[in-house]
């Protein structure tokens, strides 16, 4: 079993496939996450996230149960800015979440001036 197969199963076509065999596939992180970027799922997913240690089967009914049937799709997040949060860090010796608040506050001009303060030269990839 594929993690998001418990995902679809769960939301869009409300199919019960857990089984002893599987219930190890079971990945209560990646539903709790993938759930908690819709508005009517995200205090379900929460809820779940507070009683993280109980099995993955009762998690399973619980959303199974809970969850009414709707096509859902989100692309998760991701990290972006990597090289100017890293520069940041290193130009202003900021923590991580400060140099993420610094990042979406500064202009591209000072954004390409900090990366070439804190460039140490060789090759680049470009």
């Amino acid at each position: 079993m594929k993690p998001f197969d418990f995902y679809a199963s769960v939301t869009s076509n409300k199919k019960y496939i857990m089984t002893e065999e599987n219930e190890h596939d079971y990945e209560s992180f990646l539903v709790n996450r993938t759930l908690s970027y819709f508005k009517d799922c995200v205090l379900l997913a929460n809820e779940m996230n507070k009683y993280h240690k109980i099995d993955n089967k009762l998690q399973y009914d619980f959303f199974i149960n809970t969850i009414r049937k709707q096509n859902r799709f989100s692309k998760w997040q991701k990290a972006n800015d990597k090289d100017i949060i890293t520069a940041v860090k290193a130009y202003y010796g900021f923590n991580q979440q400060k140099a993420e608040q610094a990042v979406s506050i500064l202009s591209d001009d000072q954004k390409k001036y900090i990366l070439k303060k804190v460039s140490k030269g060789g090759r680049t990839n470009s």
